[in-house]
């Protein structure tokens, strides 16, 4: 997270400027259908072997009244999904073997792409939302120069990057173990995504 940024969240944090209660963040959300994505492993990329990304589109609106990231943070919190974060995407390939991560897209437009090479690659804007389990690979393409991600995870799973050839083997043992979310970031306990990711 950018020094601007850092401070930025500790000030609203302290001062409640900016800031919607979570209420009122959970006003801001609109109804939207999942968009999912599956992505077979390519060798270096595992992505999940049984759930889809799960993408919705202008499923947060975001107000002037209210920092966009704000507005992002309070929301996935309120469902469980914690430990966030204010920066881009990486503009390398890279997963998470430990845990799911789900990333707001708070100001501007980019070009993802999700699952590595065989992946596909979206266009994502303030208001989407992306929901990536386990092992499902993420790199920025372009993107605006006012490009802002709010990230987080679930309570349960440990944060890892991997990045190479070396981490795969370890990866497609772990990635199955992560353990579902009780909550979708966005829509809460009865949200599409835990109808997306269904449990053994």
């Amino acid at each position: 997270m950018s020094i601007l940024q850092s401070m930025k969240k500790a000030a609203e944090q302290v001062t409640g400027v900016a800031r919607p209660g979570r209420r009122q963040a959970a006003d801001l959300v609109r109804p939207r259908k999942p968009n999912e994505f599956r992505f077979r492993d390519d060798g270096l990329v595992p992505n999940h072997s049984s759930w889809p990304l799960v993408v919705y589109r202008g499923a947060v609106r975001l107000p002037q009244d209210f920092d966009p990231a704000a507005v992002m943070e309070e929301l996935f919190g309120a469902n469980g999904w914690g430990d966030s974060w204010r920066d881009g995407i990486y503009d390398y390939v890279h997963y998470h073997s430990r845990i799911h991560e789900v990333l707001g897209v708070a100001r501007g437009t980019a070009k993802v792409q999700f699952g590595g090479r065989k992946g596909r690659t979206l266009a994502l804007k303030a208001g989407d939302v992306a929901v990536l389990p386990a092992g499902t690979g993420h790199q920025r393409i372009s993107a605006s120069e006012d490009f802002l991600v709010v990230g987080a995870y679930p309570a349960s799973g440990t944060y890892d990057e991997c990045t190479t050839a070396a981490d795969h083997a370890k990866a497609v043992v772990t990635i199955p173990s992560v353990g579902r979310p009780r909550k979708d970031p966005v829509y809460g306990s009865e949200g599409p995504l835990l109808t997306a990711w269904k449990k053994d």
